[in-house]
């Protein structure tokens, strides 16, 4: 596809359902991102997210979505001790959910983890820029690589995974034309997220495609294609009204028996007789 200069659809999904209709949709990528901490479990940022966690949602992603690419993120501190333990969670992952690739966040420190994991025969996708799991680092979730050096490293960075065995590199939060640069520089695709319109593909949540978030903060880089979560709201609030109101359920909703039925069953159990 990048050869041909065909963009790449990617989208986060979290369940069988959401990933049944990211292919349905026909989305070219599934991603089971650990922001399913954020949009899913509640957590301020991605960094409680946990393997089983990971594992739990990958699975069902994968079971809604049989014959679409699915990768799944790393999450954090399950690759930064040693090789032997990153290719141990990574292999766990890549059994267990039947995933088609990892993603790991991170440039130059990450790389012989990277090169370990494409050694045992897993494909990984890089994360450069602002990578969530070190948002603490950066003191909350800002555009990165402004300044000259901050960008050179990330050029650097993402050649230096290309160099290691990486497949693909998701760009988020970077000015545009450092994500020309690199997608430019690179022989393998890139995917952007507040990167620009030159990456090789673009990635967003699902729940902000959707409008379906209530939890965190919506960053400049989302467009909403949809207000799902405000007609949620509604047809709840209009469920809750009809159930207070005793209007649902009515006849069009229920399940009936025959009247006689019912009266022998009531004199019967007016009798004190065994139901």
């Amino acid at each position: 596809m990048r050869e041909r200069k065909e963009s790449i659809v990617m989208v986060t999904a979290y369940d069988a359902t959401q990933a049944a209709h990211a292919e349905a949709a026909g989305v070219d990528v599934i991603l089971v991102g650990d922001s399913l901490g954020m949009v899913v479990l509640g957590y301020d940022t991605t960094i409680p997210v946990t393997i089983n966690d990971m594992l739990h949602h990958a699975k069902a992603v994968r079971r809604g979505a049989k014959n679409t690419m699915v990768l799944v993120d790393m999450p954090f501190a399950s690759y930064h001790q040693s090789v032997a333990d990153t290719v141990r969670n990574a292999s766990k992952i890549m059994q267990e959910a039947y995933a088609d690739g990892l993603k790991l966040e991170g440039g130059s420190e990450i790389l012989p983890h990277v090169q370990a994991l494409v050694q045992a025969g897993i494909p990984i996708c890089g994360h450069l820029g602002l990578t969530p799991q070190s948002v603490l680092q950066f003191g909350g979730f800002r555009v990165q690589a402004k300044e000259m050096d901050a960008a050179q490293k990330l050029l650097d960075d993402a050649l230096q995974l290309q160099q290691a065995g990486a497949f693909m590199v998701v760009l988020e939060c970077i000015p545009s034309a450092l994500g020309a640069l690199v997608t430019e520089s690179l022989d393998i695709p890139t995917i952007g997220i507040g990167a620009g319109e030159n990456c090789s593909g673009q990635v967003l949540v699902y729940h902000d495609v959707l409008g379906l978030g209530m939890h965190h903060r919506r960053p400049k880089f989302v467009k909403k294609y949809a207000t799902l979560g405000d007609s949620a709201i509604s047809a709840l609030t209009k469920y809750k009204d009809e159930v207070k109101r005793r209007e649902f359920p009515n006849p069009d909703y229920r399940y009936d028996i025959a009247a006689d039925a019912i009266s022998k069953l009531s004199n019967r159990a007016g009798k004190g007789e065994n139901l």
